[in-house]
């Protein structure tokens, strides 16, 4: 069973790849209107049949006015320059180019923006009587349009975040937290308490309580003193299993007086 993440991946890379098809499509179905308009237009040239009662060139998309055949041969170069660029879109390259000059088609937007671009270009070939080829093309390339505005509805713009393979390699790398804090809250050192020990040499700073730290030196201890903290030093003691200290002949004891010596009675065993 997959995650839920890994079919949202898969769905919409499968709408990646079809609508790269349809683009590639439009592309190769431009290519053959543009050579058949320019062969129609040479053909009417050479022939003395009466054509100004006609609205197109017969046998091609030019209509029949003044620059006619000017303005659809920029419209078929315009169509496959969108057509490029689209494609260049859907495959993420160059991502800097897009980024700087085509925001709206960069990884930072979502699907939303395609789909309006392929809708335009599908519109436009549909609204002239072509052949079945580009008929077809045209709409598959309306229809795919359709559904990347849907998706970029929901998904807004995530949407090419979540079917880019880069940040599907990113994720499954960070499965495991190699970097986090495995440790119990207990066992976290607070950081007011690490602060005040590791604190910097300006001890005139406060701390984050309003107290100034003075260290573990004579300035902490003056400081203690001051407000009425005593520090004695513990005494020095021995543990009842061990044994008394070796004193060498002729030493005297702590307080001064000789050491006390002992002496057997005659009634001693």
């Amino acid at each position: 069973m997959l995650p839920p993440r890994a079919y949202f991946f898969l769905g919409l890379n499968g709408v990646r790849v079809l609508s790269i098809i349809s683009l590639l499509l439009v592309f190769a179905s431009s290519i053959f209107v543009l050579v058949n308009d320019v062969e129609a237009v040479n053909r009417s040239m050479k022939s003395d049949i009466d054509m100004s009662d006609c609205d197109y060139i017969e046998g091609s998309t030019v209509p029949n006015q003044p620059a006619g055949v000017f303005w659809a041969v920029v419209n078929r170069l315009l169509i496959i320059f969108q057509v490029i660029v689209l494609i260049m879109s859907e495959v993420g390259w160059p991502t800097a180019f897009f980024e700087r000059y085509f925001p709206v088609l960069g990884p930072n937007f979502g699907l939303g923006a395609l789909g309006i671009f392929q809708c335009l270009i599908g519109a436009t070939i549909l609204s002239h009587h072509v052949d079945d080829f580009t008929l077809v093309a045209a709409f598959f390339l309306f229809a795919i349009g359709c559904l990347n505005m849907l998706i970029g509805l929901i998904f807004r713009e995530k949407a090419k975040e979540k079917r880019s393979i880069m940040s599907w390699r990113a994720e499954a790398k960070g499965v495991l937290p190699t970097h986090k804090d495995m440790r119990p809250p207990f066992a976290r050192p607070a950081s007011s308490f690490v602060n005040s020990i590791f604190k910097s040499n300006d001890k005139s700073q406060p701390d984050e309580f309003g107290q100034k730290g003075y260290g573990f030196g004579r300035q902490g201890e003056k400081a203690a003193g001051l407000k009425g903290f005593l520090i004695s030093k513990p005494l020095e003691s021995l543990p009842r299993y061990a044994p008394p200290p070796p004193r060498s002949e002729g030493s005297s004891s702590r307080a001064g007086t000789p050491e006390p010596t002992f002496k057997s009675s005659p009634t001693a065993l």
